[in-house]
């Protein structure tokens, strides 16, 4: 008796498909090359963004840092976050992130709000890097504004181990784009104040032995850094593609 085929049934839900990724992306009409985690062409899958309207990077990053995390204030604030990515999870999304590292501070209201995997932020990564290097070398972070980057920015991603940490303070390039949303960008002059801000931090701190760009918008000058300072450079593109990879697996070819 001949066997037949069997029947390939689709099963339905919601109104898009094909992505595992949902990103949730601060309001701005500054420009995000790719390398960036809001250009979809930053990853070799594809992945859907959504706006979280009303927050731009200085609200997220100065506004709710300033707030206290535990706090029916700062749980009301952030409601857009979690509706977004409540939405994204309703539109098939496998896992959820941010574009902003400072978004650690909500990583635990995400996680209470869906029900697929939350990494809200870049700083995740921190943890297992540092237990990459040896003892006496340690982690390196390039953030956005180092002074707005608190304690419990660091819990909130998990961070236990010593870093050295230095800020985009003072580079007028960034600031115009990242703080100031202006809709152009001059990206040698932008690449050169970060890996000017990256020599600084090897300047200041000898013993880093790996660096972490904790802001989304730096990941298009991490070749550039790495060809100055020859360290591993790791930023928000890894995280998230890591992640893909755990949650759209493929089979292995090859021989045996």
């Amino acid at each position: 008796m001949k066997a037949t085929a069997s029947r390939r049934v689709l099963r339905g839900g919601h109104n898009i498909y094909g992505h595992a990724i949902g990103i949730l992306v601060i309001e701005g009409s500054f420009p995000r090359p790719p390398g960036a985690i809001g250009n979809a062409a930053s990853f070799p899958f594809p992945v859907i963004h959504h706006v979280v309207k009303g927050f731009s990077g200085s609200r997220t990053v100065r506004d709710l840092g300033a707030m206290d995390p535990g706090s029916s204030a700062f749980q009301e604030a952030i409601a857009p976050w979690l509706d977004g990515a409540r939405l994204l999870e309703a539109q098939g999304c496998r896992a959820v992130t941010t574009s902003c590292g400072f978004a650690a501070l909500f990583q635990r209201h995400l996680t209470e709000a869906v029900d697929v995997p939350v990494f809200a932020s870049s700083l995740m990564l921190a943890p297992m890097i540092s237990r990459m290097l040896k003892p006496s070398k340690r982690l390196g972070i390039i953030t956005a504004e180092a002074r707005s980057l608190t304690q419990a920015h660091l819990d909130g991603a998990g961070i236990t181990q010593p870093v050295a940490i230095i800020g985009m303070e003072g580079c007028a390039e960034f600031a115009a784009t990242a703080w100031d949303d202006r809709p152009s960008l001059d990206f040698d002059l932008a690449e050169a104040e970060t890996v000017d801000v990256a020599c600084r931090l090897l300047a200041e701190h000898p013993d880093v032995g790996a660096l972490l760009l904790e802001c989304s918008l730096l990941p298009p000058y991490a070749a550039a850094i790495q060809a100055r300072i020859g360290l591993p450079v790791f930023d928000f593109t890894h995280l998230v593609t890591m992640v893909h990879d755990a949650c759209a697996r493929q089979s292995f070819r090859g021989l045996t």
